[in-house]
This record gives structure tokens, sequence and C-alpha cells, in this order.
């Protein structure tokens, strides 16, 4: 039901024992989901903890729906368009007592979509969504403001445009959070994204209006033909085809349109599940890889994206103008038997590509070869000069280009047959049963008209298809390096999160997502990790690196563990914080198994500073590195608490000797960091996670004796339990 009544927009509001309601209802009206499972209640105390723990429940309650919560915040001068472009959102109402929410179903420029409690439909405009949202940052001000518009003397009717700019100027630096937009997961199935951004519909819809045109060209050009043979043009048959020609302006316009509204959705879903299923591959899986690799996945992503949109619409376009020319020549004076000589050409044309796809995927490998070796050359560079004899530097070079060369030219010359031999070959065997049926059986003018607009129509549709089909190989052969990445994706589906867990945060944050969680004081007294019997081993019957590993770390706990080299620390490390599952034995945090809790919420508890190898500065702002797994774009508070970890790990000097201090660049291309002031980015990184456990894997190696006291002792103050791995 879709009211367009008036009423307050407060009696909208959900309250937040009914937020897990409102995610399944805004769920199925969005239409991301039509048989939502059923979520708990969300935990009591929800209502007095703050907007990062509503988002956190958020976004455990979102993923059992295939969903993703995206936190978002504007400046008060923004927050209208805000409201214009959220939807499906939840807005969190201002206001000092119980949380109340607005479910926006659908945004827009002069009416939005809410949905309300009783399951109605309401409308308001945008401004009165900011209104609410706003009102408690102005209220205070509101008076004095008037009061000053009065003494002044501004006219009434202009004090309410005078009030909203010195409110715009007062409040420009105010953020307006509380907002949490609704999307699907890039983990879900890519045809169910597609479908929910309407690509289907705009192909749908470009592919009909292509069939459209092409029969409009086809009487145009039956109608010229005809007078042509006819030896005279009448002036209303001149005018039908000038009609025909401007009809097609707009149509043509409309498809233009639509491709890139396609093409746009396409590639930004494509991207995103490419960057999401980068995120979910295991470490073994890219450990034995090198930049030239990841240098080429990226090359081809780029390529498939292009080749995808690209290549796609010509492959279809000339399919579809293949059948519109082969309907065109039964018509004509070859009738049938035309249009199988057409089957036949195409047939020979696919095996043609069949043969051009085998030399293309030969010369795709190992261009890629070449390009890996090359970015691993120019990586080693320096190992090379000082070990490498120079006489035999490019011996290996030149092997790999001869093979390069000739694989480009058994490549090129099929490539010259395909453009050269299909489409010039199509018109003399077209002609060639036109004049075979003109010999044994004239026909009328009117049918050769038809049968030559049938042959110059397929080979237009040929010399399509040909472009079209090299671009679908290129994407065929670029898909081997990409499909990894894609499929991938999967692996983040919301069958890892947990249904009815949330642990309590430090401070207080919400305990459950179900009524019948343990208690805050019950589930303090157990143990924040449990590992007993842990067994673990890299292959299959190959050595176990772990074998029978008990150990058990509480709040509090300050611990230390040493070893010889491959011992298997750095592993066990890794099981604890999540990135490794043991093959057998039991592993808990808080009492709960990695599969209860979810792979998500289990890193969030756990946080490691991986050895130096395995931790990357990333090409960004000093702020960035420190933040990044905390939120961003980050609080002042969250800035402030970072500068005093820093300056408490003996960076402080570093800060100071930066142009830019925290908004220093950073990285390879940036300012660069010594060996220690990595190690204790890393450390400060993980400090600033708030995790239940830190996990420090040699983070102290590199430090000098008065840095590591003083770094120690930050970290010893700072985690809430301790496991530190180092070298005896």
């Amino acid at each position: 039901m879709i009211a367009d009544s008036n009423p307050d927009i407060h009696s909208l509001a959900w309250p937040v024992s009914r937020l897990g309601e409102a995610i399944e209802i805004l769920a199925r009206e969005a239409g991301f989901s039509s048989n939502s499972p059923e979520i708990p209640l969300p935990p009591q105390n929800l209502g007095q903890t703050d907007n990062q723990a509503i988002g956190q429940w958020l976004d455990i309650a979102a993923a059992q729906l295939g969903l993703e919560v995206e936190t978002v915040e504007s400046s008060y001068t923004e927050v209208e368009q805000m409201v214009r472009s959220a939807g499906p959102a939840l807005l969190r109402l201002p206001g000092d007592g119980e949380p109340a929410f607005l479910v926006l179903l659908k945004g827009g420029w002069w009416r939005m979509s809410i949905i309300a409690p009783d399951l109605s439909i309401c409308r308001f405009p945008p401004k009165r969504i900011r209104d609410a949202l706003t009102y408690e940052i102005e209220a205070p001000l509101v008076t004095p403001i008037n009061q000053l518009l009065t003494e002044a003397g501004v006219p009434k009717q202009r004090r309410a445009k005078a009030q909203a700019a010195i409110l715009r100027e007062q409040l420009s630096s105010v953020q307006i959070k509380g907002c949490w937009l609704l999307r699907l997961s890039p983990a879900v199935n890519f045809w169910q994204q597609m479908r929910h951004a309407r690509l289907p519909h705009y192909t749908l819809k470009i592919i009909g209006l292509h069939f459209l045109l092409q029969g409009i060209n086809a009487v145009g050009w039956w109608m010229m033909l005809q007078g042509a043979l006819q030896g005279h043009f009448e002036r209303a048959w001149l005018l039908a085809w000038g009609l025909i020609l401007f009809t097609t302006i707009p149509m043509q316009i409309m498809m233009t349109w639509w491709q890139s509204l396609l093409t746009i959705g396409m590639g930004s879903l494509f991207k995103q599940r490419l960057l999401y299923g980068t995120l979910q591959l295991h470490p073994e899986e890219i450990r034995h890889q090198g930049i030239g690799q990841f240098l080429g996945r990226v090359m081809e992503s780029e390529a498939v994206e292009g080749l995808l949109l690209g290549g796609g619409f010509a492959a279809v376009i000339a399919l579809i103008e293949i059948i519109t020319a082969a309907v065109v020549l039964t018509v004509g004076t070859g009738g049938g038997l035309h249009a199988i000589l057409l089957l036949l050409w195409m047939i020979l044309t696919f095996l043609i590509g069949w043969r051009y796809f085998k030399y293309s995927n030969s010369w795709s490998t190992h261009y890629r070869h070449m390009t890996n070796d090359l970015v691993e050359r120019m990586v080693g560079h320096r190992t090379r000069l000082a070990q490498e004899d120079h006489q035999h530097w490019h011996d290996e070079e030149d092997q790999a280009i001869a093979r390069y060369l000739k694989i480009s030219e058994g490549l090129d010359k099929i490539g010259i047959q395909i453009g050269a031999f299909i489409n010039r070959g199509w018109l003399i065997v077209g002609l060639s049963g036109i004049a075979y049926t003109f010999i044994v059986n004239p026909s009328s003018p009117e049918q050769l008209a038809v049968s030559l607009g049938g042959i110059m129509l397929a080979s237009k549709a040929l010399n399509s298809l040909v472009g079209g089909m090299q671009t679908v190989i290129g994407l065929m052969n670029a898909w081997g390096e990409v499909a990894p990445l894609f499929h991938a994706a999967t692996r983040g589906r919301s069958g890892d999160t947990p249904v009815s867990v949330m642990l309590p945060d430090t401070p207080p944050a919400p305990l459950s997502m179900a009524d019948d969680t343990p208690s805050k004081e019950k589930i303090h007294e157990q143990p924040i990790l449990v590992a007993r019997d842990l067994f673990f081993r890299y292959r299959d019957y190959g050595q176990p690196i772990l074998r029978g590993c008990s150990l058990r770390i509480n709040k509090g706990d300050r611990l230390l563990l040493e070893g010889p080299s491959g011992g298997g620390k750095s592993t066990l490390a890794a099981i604890v914080v999540g990135l490794r599952s043991p093959e057998s034995g039991l592993l808990l945090l808080h009492g709960l198994d990695q599969h209860t809790l979810g792979t998500e919420e289990w890193r969030r508890r756990v946080v490691s500073a991986p050895q130096f190898h395995e931790n990357h500065v990333l090409t960004e702002t000093f702020s960035f590195n420190l933040l990044m797994g905390r939120q961003w774009p980050p609080s002042p508070e969250d800035l402030e608490e970072a500068e005093i970890i820093c300056r408490e790990l003996g960076l402080g000097d570093l800060i100071d000797r930066m142009p830019a201090g925290f908004q220093q660049m950073v990285g390879e291309s940036g300012w660069q960091l010594s060996h220690g002031e990595r190690s204790r980015l890393f450390m400060a990184r993980a400090l600033l996670q708030k995790a239940d456990l830190i996990v420090l894997d040699e983070s102290f190696a590199a430090l000098d004796p008065e840095n590591l006291q003083r770094a120690l002792h930050c970290v010893l103050n700072r985690a809430p339990a301790l496991l530190v791995i180092a070298h005896p």
C-alpha cells in the first residue's frame, strides 16, 4: 500500500527492537531477496551503543541475506544530496532516547519512498528527511540567528534564505552520521547482481531495437534497389526512403544510450567482483606468484572488461545481422538454397576462427610469460648486474623474442585470411548464387533487388562478425587469468557468517543477535582463545608442521613463543588469527569455533602483525596505513589516538620530520620508511584495531635496544592479550 499522506516523519520510524525485521522487509521490497531467512532479534543492549556497534550488527544481519551494509556520512551542506541518492538504506534519527530508524526504500529528486512500521509505503520530499536528520544540531542556533536577523532588519520574506545560508556557513564542518546503505554482496551469483542492476533489461532492449533497425534498413534498401532496377525513382518512394533514414536517427541515439548504461553497469559489477575475489584468495594461491604475474592479471582484467563489452556487442549484433540477411536471402531469387549457402559460409568462417583461436592462445601465453620475465628481471636487475655474466644477459630474452616472432607471424597470417577472405569471398559466392539462379530461372526485378540487398547485408554482417570473433577469442584467452579471481569471490558468501553470535566489545557492544546468548560476565570468565591437539600440514601426505599443539590464552596474558626457523611458529600464528584452518583439533575464540563466529568476526577479534616480508606499506597516506584496519575515513578521535600510539612507539620524530605529517604519502612512490619504522607502523596498525588478542610475529627484530624497550612498553600496556613470536 502506498500512501501520499503527510504524517509526522518520526511516526514512521522503526524501533531498534524491530531492526532485524526492517532489514528483511527492506531487502524483499528492494528486490534483493524473495525468500529471506529469518534474522534473530537484536541484542537488548544494542540501543545503548554507538553507530559503530550498530553498524557491526547490521553487517552480520545483512550477511544472512547475501547483502552488504556500507556506512556513509555526509557534511551538513551535502546531507540532502546524500538522502536523495540513498536507498535502499537505513537512516538513524537523532535523539537522546532509544534509537529510531527510517527505512528508506528508494531515493529520488522530488519524492522518496519510506517503509512505515505498518508496512505501508509513504512518500516524502527529501527536504523533510533532511530536516529530521539535522534538527538536533540546528535547534541551538536557530533562535540566535533569528534574533540577529530581526535586529539587522532583514525582511521576513528573506529571512528563511538568510537563516539557511548562515546555518550552512556555521555547520559546514559538521558530519551527519547514522546512514547505512544496503546492497548485494559481490559474493552472490553474478547473474543476480546483473538482474538487480537491470542489465538484462537493457540487453533485451538493445537486441530488440537492433532487430527493428535491421528490418527498417532492409525495407529502405528494397525501395532503393527496386527504383534502380526499374530505371526511375518515384517521388513518393524517395520521400518514404528519406523518412526511414530520419526514423533510424533517434533509434540509434536510444540504442547508444542503452549501450552506455549497460557498459557502465557491467564494468562496475565486474571490477567489484574481481576486487572482492582478490581479497578472498588464500595465501598459498598467491605466495608463489611474482610481481610480473600480478601485473599480467591486472592487464588481462582490463582487457576482459573492454573485450567483454565491445566484442560481445559486436558479435551479438553481427549474429542478428546474419539472421536478418538469411531471411532476406530466403525471400529473394535464390530462396532457401541461397540461405543454406550463407550457412555453409558461416561454418567455414568458424572453422578458420577455431584455427585462429589456437594460435592466439599460444601467442597470449607466450606474451604473458615475456611480461612476467621482463618485470622480474627489472626488479632483480641489481642481482643480475652482480652475479650474471654480462655476455649472456640477453640469451634467454633473444630466444623468447624469436619464439614470440614466429608465433606472431602465424597469427598474423590467419588474421589476414580472416579479414580479407571471409568478407570478399562471400561477395563472390553470393553473387555466384544469384548468377546461377538468374540463368536457370530468371526472376522478377523485385526478387533480384531483394537478393542483392541480402548479399550486402550478409557482407556487412560478416565484416562485423570477423571483428567480433577476434575480440571474443581475445576475451577467452584473457579469461584464463581472470577466472580464478572471479570465482574466488564466492568464498565470501553468507554461509560463513554467524547467525546468532556477536561478542562484546570494549567499550561494551551488543552481545548477541539472539536472546539466548550467554551473559557478558559468563563470556568474560572464559579464556580468549583455546587450542587443543592442533594438527596441520601444508600438503596431503606431507610432513606435519604442527602435531598435538595446545594453547590457552586468557585476558591479560603476555606469551613469548620461541623456536628455530621452520619450527611452525608462523604457521601457528596464521591458524590463531584465522588465515589457515587446522586439519584436526579444537580451536575456540571466546568458546566459539570459527564456523560459528564467522571468519570476518574472528579476524576482527584476533589481529596479527605478520613477518616483515608478508606485511606491506601501501602507497597512501601515513594515516591510512595506520587506520586501514579500523575505519575510514577516520574521526578526529581516531587520528588523535593514532598519534598517541605512534609517539609511544617512538615514531614521533618520524611524524615531525615528514612535511605533511599524518597526511604524508608513504610506500614505494612516497616517503621511504626504514625497517624499524615499518615494523613500528605495523605494530601501531595492529594496536589501533582494538582486538582481543594481538599476535606479533618477529615485529621487534629490526629495532635497536632503545626503540625495542619503548615499543615493548607500549604494546604491553595496550594489548588486552599478547602473543609474541621471536627467534631464541
